[in-house]
């Protein structure tokens, strides 16, 4: 089997994932406890796309809009339909990120880092750039461990025995929220 089709055969869990922690997301009003780290802001923004179907019987649907009118990708998963791309805010302490979620290859689009205090008013001096990059790197670093952690604590449910009672709640947010 190659790599491309262990992505494919895999890609649920991804999609499973955009699920759980959108749920997860609502089920505190936005705030998530993430074991070590405690609360992270998670809010489902403006953009989903949606997936039905395999192959070329396979079709997308675009969900925009703010938060609450997010009701459109709901009704999708209540269709069966799979999140395979979302825009998520993550806030943890002073920092806030912005960032597209690809479900599949667990990939980050148009990533937003928090603004700093290193911006515009140092000089472009090498000593200065050099801070401003390795300032970017360690945001983007921040971004991909809040994501793992996330995703940890959804493989640590998932391959529990406590998945069928979360994924029984999971289905009754879904239904909720298309009433």
């Amino acid at each position: 089997m190659d790599l491309v089709d262990l992505i494919q055969e895999k890609s649920f869990l991804g999609q499973e994932f955009l699920a759980w922690l959108w749920f997860k997301s609502e089920e505190r009003g936005g705030n998530i406890d993430v074991p070590g780290a405690g609360d992270v802001l998670v809010v489902f923004e403006k953009h989903m796309l949606l997936e039905f179907g395999e192959g070329e019987a396979s079709e997308k649907i675009i969900c925009r809009g703010l938060q609450t009118e997010l009701k459109e990708a709901r009704a999708g998963l209540m269709m069966g339909k799979k999140p395979e791309q979302a825009r998520i805010r993550l806030a943890r302490g002073d920092y806030e990120f912005n960032v597209t979620l690809a479900a599949t290859t667990m990939e980050f689009r148009n990533v937003r880092l928090p603004k700093t205090v290193a911006g515009a008013d140092e000089g472009d001096d090498p000593e200065s750039l050099e801070g401003r990059i390795l300032e970017r790197i360690s945001l983007f670093e921040e971004l991909g461990s809040l994501v793992n952690e996330l995703f940890r604590m959804f493989i640590t449910v998932r391959a529990s025995d406590d998945w069928p009672g979360e994924l029984q709640k999971l289905r009754q947010w879904v239904h909720q929220g298309t009433q």
